[in-house]
């Protein structure tokens, strides 16, 4: 039956890592299992059965209550730096089923997240309740939906158990799929617990898994960094253009791939403000919204550490080295930010101005606490009577230069109006209709609120009908929204 599936794993990772990287677990199985969401696109992308995974079969391999054939299950051991302190860490409640090979050839992790104890749990249950597990499908798919490079999730099963958080809470399981769980946490944890050795053989195939093109380089782990510290310009970037605020940038929670991953505390921007934090533990606001891109080039630096060693033999032009790389993320970051934020303004070439363009506009947001999203959908269509700031004199100086930079290209009014619609959304998951979705799904056993919520945010940039109730702000509150990890 598990050949009906499709299932076509393999198991790089244990195969070609030390034991010291992982230790064999199996998940612990549940009581009765039910299962609550499946992703059906990325089932068949990954080149599994639908069908299938609908049944009980199905539902018991996310569970964790059968182990698919080809699989060897282990827990990812790693460290990192939490709020600035360093630590060990690993999978605490998650199990790497193995890795999918899907018909393009590509290899994708598949893990069980909240499926018991590991060596790795510090005392915790290794469980997850329900309530996260929903949140971080919905917010991965719509960042995947986004364009943003992310992990992804298959399913989410509910385990029939309750689980002790503040309260007693429904637990669940999600099923993760990621091009790997590699993260700067594991070169910390090879650095500070292995030997040099141990540092290389991670990095070789860290670069044969995920940077192959760059493996005949006269000095192949100094191309590692830089490519590393390139995907991460190019995806706080794209936080940054959306909105996105993680809440919990922990060097664990740095991809080696550059995909988004852990959704725990994030939360969307409303009203913009640099200043931004939802996270409840994020009491001194190192992550917030405007402090994504140096708390990435601090992580980046960290990474680069566990490189010296192998950059070079000399300690001194190793340190060079990795300095000269890692200043190169402000500019990489800046670059990429600037040209989505021409895109979103409609600006297809180059000017030395644009930067003060974006800047004043920006200013002008925050001090009239506009909506970030919105500010830019009624900037695309000219709809310039939908908020109160679009009337100050602030504005109108502001938008009569905005107009005469886009005289001054060659493309016309509405290649410029279609690049707009096509770099700002008209939808992303507005905290409070998440939490909507997340209270009739966890309090009622209603999903319907939360699947209604998945299809508006399944083409975020499509501007149709459907997604117009979801672009309302919150009604103003005197008490902040909140996020918490769900650990």
């Amino acid at each position: 039956m598990t050949i009906e599936i499709g299932w076509k794993l393999d198991n790089s990772y244990v195969n070609n890592l030390p034991e010291l990287f992982f230790t064999k677990v199996n998940p612990t199985p549940v009581s009765s299992p039910k299962m609550v969401i499946l992703n059906y696109p990325l089932i068949r992308y990954l080149g599994l059965n639908v069908q299938t995974l609908q049944s009980n079969e199905g539902v018991a391999i996310f569970a964790g209550n059968k182990i698919p054939e080809g699989a060897m299950p282990l827990a990812q051991a790693y460290a990192g730096h939490q709020f600035g302190h360093f630590t060990m860490l690993g999978d605490g409640r998650a199990v790497l089923i193995g890795e999918q090979i899907t018909p393009l050839g590509e290899r994708y992790d598949i893990q069980l997240k909240g499926s018991g104890r590991t060596p790795y749990s510090r005392g915790g249950d290794g469980r997850a309740a329900l309530g996260p597990m929903l949140r971080e499908y919905i917010i991965s798919e719509a960042m995947h939906n986004f364009g943003i490079p992310t992990t992804r999730s298959l399913a989410v099963v509910t385990t029939g158990e309750s689980i002790a958080r503040e309260t007693r809470l429904p637990g669940a399981i999600l099923a993760r799929v990621a091009s790997s769980h590699l993260r700067v946490g594991t070169f910390q944890y090879a650095a500070k617990w292995g030997t040099v050795e141990d540092i290389r053989i991670l990095s070789d195939y860290t670069i044969k898994r995920h940077f192959s093109y760059i493996e005949d380089d006269e000095n192949p782990y100094l191309s590692l960094l830089k490519e590393v510290i390139k995907r991460q310009a190019a995806l706080i970037a794209k936080w940054q253009l959306i909105g996105f605020i993680h809440g919990v940038m922990n060097t664990d929670n740095m991809t080696i791939s550059g995909e988004t991953i852990d959704y725990g505390p994030c939360a969307f921007m409303d009203t913009y403000d640099p200043a931004t934090v939802f996270s409840s533990i994020d009491i001194h606001g190192r992550y917030a919204y405007g402090n994504q891109p140096n708390i990435a080039a601090w992580n980046l630096a960290r990474f680069a550490e566990t490189l010296l060693p192998l950059l070079d033999e000399n300690q001194e032009r190793g340190v060079k080295l990795a300095q000269d790389a890692i200043s190169d993320f402000g500019k990489l970051y800046h670059r990429n930010w600037l040209t989505g934020m021409r895109a979103k303004l409609g600006i297809f070439n180059e000017e030395s101005e644009d930067g003060s363009l974006v800047e004043d506009l920006l200013n002008i947001m925050q001090k009239y606490r506009a909506d970030y999203t919105n500010t830019f959908v009624a900037l695309t269509f000219e709809k310039l009577e939908d908020s109160s700031l679009f009337s100050t004199d602030e504005f109108l100086k502001w938008h009569r230069r905005w107009k005469d930079r886009l005289s001054r290209q060659q493309e016309s009014n509405n290649s410029s109006q279609q690049l707009m619609k096509n770099s700002n959304p008209s939808i992303i998951p507005r905290n409070h209709r998440v939490e909507e979705a997340l209270e009739a799904a966890v309090k009622q056993g209603d999903y319907s609120v939360l699947e209604r919520l998945l299809d508006a945010l399944s083409n975020p940039y499509d501007y149709s009908i459907k997604q117009a109730d979801y672009s309302t702000p919150p009604e103003p509150s005197d008490r902040p929204y909140r996020t918490f990890c769900g650990t």
